[in-house]
């Protein structure tokens, strides 16, 4: 064959013109077609050459020579011969192929891919393959392709291709469409489809331009390129993709019980040294407590695991956190399932996140110790309590190793100082009794309002030279000194915590103290204030209670009072006895509404106003009545209770009227009790025109009268009759005990303050002797 029949492709990179036989092949007989540039159409001969059936040398040699690889070569010839003869009606004759291929017993195969005519060439195909329109509709598809994209083929004929794909792979199959219809040459991408089950397909998609041959309407032909020769292809653009994220990638084959690492990003490569691995290898390596977990991701029939956390120790012995997700694949059509794992390397993540969690632990602590010491300051009610809440709080809230609280006598003017027991006691005794006029810094503290922070003793001895005469100075390093009162305030007292390094103290610890200090203060005034108020009170209250008579014949006389645990420790109830003229005992219990200076003002006026009109009056129900019209008279905001009796103690004749208050109880020596409700009517100071009724009967030798006042019998777990019932049975069993009044008495209130009780209780007691 002459040179002029033959084209010369030059492999090399060079710009010698001249052919390079090291860097170039021929391909003979052909010429390259006007229009057309070097590169296409060397790129649709390479093409050719490699859908042709592989060939022994000689043969191929011999076919070389005989054109067999050109556009028009001998196939083509002997084509449209046997046509002509065909058509003439001579006798067929065999071409050399068709000849060659008889002779070695198999049926004859193409060597070049000859045009389809007709869409069923084209959908005949064994693997996955569709015919789309420019705008990437399926024209027609074949069964292949509809189990691969995970849809029945009538669910896809119509249908947007890029549509029915996963949504990660409609950018790279949108430009895979865009090349097959707007070029002549061949396009190729690893797509991944859903796929007919739980595993995905990853199969080479191959798109090139056809033409209709009826409408000769331009369509995109794709379909699937067999891989089975080259699996580890279809995951170049998964290792690019990993490596880029800085993921790795492994492969586990369940049949082969092996793990194989594919590559990813050069760190994770580290940890896997070895390009595969027994499964039962890997899991030696995997933390016990995580190997159930690694279990699950293996096993896993779902098409993609959530990520999951492993730690690894390396063959460094290093431990990593690890975190795997696993997605079930299926390396091209009909190929096997396999688990594809993604491994990200959360080690300094996981110690990132570990740090700050210690630090959010560490803040949330802090946090609920600054609340709690809060809430302690709030609702501290001494100054005993506010101590103890300062001295067990402070150093621990601000990192000290000790703490000293300092209060104000304001009697004195001296300071009073107790501290915890990082503290040494005798250091806390040489600030007990200092005037705020000392040229010290706890004094000078307090006295002008403005908090001392000290780093060391340096900063200490620069700031106040006279320092170094303080006791114990060496007990220390930095201290921090907070006043309770701010700048201009009546001074109160002061805290300071001292600590046994050099401290310094940033903005935000400096305003907290400052904070918790002021919130200090305002609980020593309240305590201060409250104090006061009950001390106050508790003056009032003694002064309204009455002195029971010394000695009364025939009769014993007992009463006990306790008051509310709830306000200034003052309430409304009373009890009140005295002789009549007539020598008749008079016994009052009441109880007027509130606990609180004005109930006990309430409270005074109703018990004087009965011990006024009752020398006047022989019958207990016409003092009730006529306490009633006064108080009405007086437009009185609150009401009472009260029982009133007349005792006879010579024959202890009992007259009693009741103005809504709880029943009267009676014991017995034999322990036996019962409760008597008295006639009478509604509580006093509500209704005018009120007439309240009486009861006579007598109190046997040996038998109590017991009268109390609700809080006595009535608690949050204790009903009326329940606590009467128990207040009679008390009674009963204390005379049959021998007790006397007063035994009897105290009995009773005990058991009233041991359930809990929130209101004032009051208990008068009469044993007829």
């Amino acid at each position: 064959m002459r040179r002029r029949d033959a084209h010369w492709v030059k492999l090399s990179t060079t710009n010698d013109p001249a052919p390079n036989w090291a860097g170039s092949f021929r391909i003979p007989g052909a010429r390259r077609p006007a229009g057309h540039s070097t590169e296409r159409w060397v790129f649709d001969r390479l093409l050719d050459t490699a859908r042709t059936r592989v060939l022994s040398p000689p043969e191929a040699r011999r076919r070389s020579a005989a054109g067999c690889f050109t556009p028009d070569g001998p196939d083509a010839a002997c084509q449209r011969r046997a046509g002509a003869r065909a058509r003439s009606g001579a006798p067929q004759r065999k071409d050399r192929n068709t000849m060659e291929k008889d002779r070695l017993g198999h049926r004859p195969r193409i060597v070049r891919e000859r045009p389809m005519d007709t869409w069923d060439e084209f959908l005949r195909w064994a693997t996955p393959s569709a015919l789309l329109t420019l705008d990437g509709a399926i024209r027609s598809l074949n069964a292949p392709m509809a189990a691969t994209l995970g849809r029945p083929a009538k669910q896809c004929v119509g249908y947007d291709f890029l549509g029915l794909l996963p949504e990660t792979q409609r950018a790279s199959a949108e430009s895979l469409l865009i090349h097959g219809a707007t070029t002549k040459t061949v396009a190729m991408r690893v797509l991944e489809f859903s796929g007919p089950g739980e595993a995905s397909v990853i199969s080479l998609i191959e798109a090139r331009p056809v033409k209709d041959p009826a409408s000769r309407e331009r369509l995109v032909w794709v379909h699937s390129v067999d891989a089975r020769n080259d699996p580890g292809g279809l995951l170049i653009p998964f290792r690019l993709a990993a490596a880029a994220a800085d993921l790795g990638l492994w492969m586990y084959a369940p049949w082969k019980h092996q793990l194989d690492w594919l590559g990813g990003a050069p760190a994770l490569a580290l940890l896997f040294p070895h390009a595969s691995a027994s499964l039962s290898r890997v899991v030696r390596r995997v933390h016990p407590d995580d190997r159930e977990a690694l279990g699950r991701l293996v096993r896993s029939t779902a098409a993609q695991s959530p990520w999951t956390s492993l730690r690894f120790r390396t063959e460094n012995e290093e431990w990593h956190h690890i975190a795997c997700q696993t997605r079930r694949i299926q390396l091209g059509y009909g190929g096997p399932e396999q688990v594809f794992g993604v491994i990200r390397d959360d080690t300094q993540l996981e110690a990132h996140r570990q740090k700050a969690l210690a630090t959010l632990a560490a803040e949330r602590q802090r946090a609920d110790e600054i609340a709690d010491f809060s809430a302690a300051l709030i609702t501290a009610a001494s100054e005993q309590e506010l101590r103890q809440v300062v001295l067990t709080r402070v150093a621990a809230t601000f990192g000290g190793t000790g703490a000293v609280l300092t209060l104000l006598d304001n009697e004195t003017g001296l300071l009073r100082a107790s501290s915890d027991a990082g503290v040494d006691p005798r250091q806390s005794d040489s600030m007990a009794g200092v005037s705020l006029d000392d040229p010290q810094p706890l004094p000078c503290a307090i006295r002008t309002g403005t908090p001392e922070f000290i780093a060391n003793h340096e900063e200490l001895i620069r700031r106040w030279p006279q320092a170094v005469s303080i006791p114990y100075l060496d007990s220390f390093i930095a201290i921090s000194i907070i006043p309770l009162s701010p700048v201009g305030d009546q001074p109160l007292g002061g805290w300071a915590v001292t600590y046994d390094s050099e401290h310094h103290f940033p903005p935000d610890e400096r305003a907290l103290m400052s904070t918790l200090a002021d919130l200090a203060g305002q609980a020593l005034k309240r305590i201060r204030l409250q104090q006061a108020r009950v001390e106050l009170a508790t003056a009032l209250q003694q002064h309204m209670l009455p002195t029971l008579p010394d000695h009364l014949p025939g009769l014993e006389v007992a009463a006990r009072y306790q008051p509310s645990r709830d306000g200034l420790d003052i309430g409304g109830d009373w009890y009140d006895a005295f002789v009549m003229p007539n020598g008749t005992v008079a016994l009052e219990i009441g109880d007027s509404q509130g606990h609180d200076v004005d109930a006990a003002a309430f409270m005074g006026q109703v018990r004087t106003s009965i011990r006024a009109i009752a020398p006047h009056e022989p019958e207990p129900g016409t003092v009730l009545t006529r306490t009633n019209e006064l108080l009405i008279t007086m437009n009185a905001v609150r009401f009472a209770s009260c029982t009133m009796l007349y005792v006879d103690p010579r024959d202890g004749q009992v007259t009693g009227a009741s103005a809504g208050h709880v029943p009267l109880l009676c014991a017995r020596e034999d322990g036996s009790s019962d409760i008597r409700e008295l006639l009478g009517g509604p509580v006093l100071g509500v209704l005018t025109g009120t007439d309240y009724l009486e009861e006579t009967f007598t109190l046997e030798k040996g038998t109590a009268l017991v009268m109390v006042t609700d809080g006595v019998v009535e608690g949050p777990g204790l009903t009326l009759e329940a606590g009467l019932k128990r207040a009679g049975t008390l009674a009963g069993q204390a005379l049959h005990d021998g007790l006397n009044a007063e035994a009897i008495a105290d009995r009773i209130l005990d058991a009233a303050v041991a359930v809990d009780h929130l209101d004032d209780v009051a208990v008068l007691v009469i044993r007829r002797t």
